[in-house]
């Protein structure tokens, strides 16, 4: 072997011991799995268990088939809809869980349309691989989509601008402005929430991750509607009604109740503006919020 090898490729005595050592350990590298085969025969108990938890598994499934039959249509059921007209059984019916169907029932029953069938891909529990098994089934009607003649605006007619409240807008709502996704809606919803609603549209600028770019894209989009605002009654405010406002830190909460402590009830903006730790921005950005009385009349 060597010989011929010599004849071909002009290799050394070292090299050529080195080659059969080399295969030598791939041979036996190949046997080992034989080898442990043959000692150790498969675990009787694991493959047991194994069957086990496979009937546990197919079990479970039909349990579940026979409790929500909507699951067994989920996976191959589909038929022809309309999806400005489809009925919450229909949307399960279509793979939808219950929660979702409702939130697309709810986006029709507020006036929203789906005009072609890419629009069902901006709702966000339409996935793309959803949205590709339906997609033969569509059928929009004629008098909603965008060609018809009732929704077509005509030469000298002006869109209406789209308009959002925003002390009263859903998630839902919100993810209609332009750069609002649904996460940045749920955002947008629990700042309000902190704050006890919006008095200035600047105060967007407050949520989590919004920059004046995505402000100026929709603060032309947004107006604020007469939801009342939740007042902060400073006399009689503890810890737990303040920590969770997103002007304050637990340093000022403190800092605000000592002073009433020591001082008495505060009487107006001026006597708050006395607690140190308090800049007097802090103070008019909390102004509509407060009021110093009982009785709920701000003064």
């Amino acid at each position: 072997m060597r010989k011929w090898l010599n004849i071909y490729f002009s290799i050394s005595k070292r090299e050529y011991n080195g080659l059969l050592v080399l295969l030598s350990i791939l041979v036996v590298i190949n046997l080992i799995p034989s080898f442990f085969r043959v000692l150790l025969p498969e675990n009787e108990d694991l493959l047991s268990d194994s069957i086990a938890i496979r009937k546990l598994v197919l079990a479970e499934k039909t349990l579940r088939e026979k409790r929500h039959p909507s699951w067994k249509s989920r996976k191959g059921h589909l038929f022809n809809f309309d999806p400005n007209h489809t009925s919450l059984e229909g949307w399960q019916e279509l793979g939808l869980s219950p929660k979702q169907a409702a939130v697309m029932l709810r986006y029709t029953a507020k006036g929203g349309r789906f005009r072609k069938k890419e629009d069902l891909l901006k709702m966000y529990m339409v996935s793309e691989e959803l949205y590709q098994r339906w997609n033969l089934y569509i059928k929009i009607s004629p008098e909603d989509t965008l060609s018809s003649r009732k929704y077509t605006p005509s030469a000298y007619e002006k869109p209406k601008p789209l308009l959002v409240s925003l002390n009263s807008a859903d998630t839902l709502e919100l993810d209609r402005l332009k750069g609002i996704g649904p996460a940045f809606a749920r955002n947008i919803v629990k700042y309000r929430e902190a704050l006890g609603g919006f008095y200035a549209k600047e105060q967007l600028l407050g949520v989590y991750q919004m920059d004046s770019a995505r402000y100026n894209a929709i603060k032309d989009h947004i107006v604020l509607d007469k939801t009342p605002l939740r007042i902060i009654y400073i006399n009689k405010a503890g810890f737990d009604d303040l920590k969770y406002h997103p002007y304050l830190r637990y340093k000022q909460i403190n800092a605000i109740i000592q002073f009433r402590k020591q001082h008495g009830n505060y009487s107006n903006i001026a006597e708050l503006k006395k607690v140190a730790i308090l800049s007097d921005e802090t103070v008019e950005k909390l102004a509509p919020y407060i009021s110093f009385d009982h009785d709920g009349n701000k003064n």
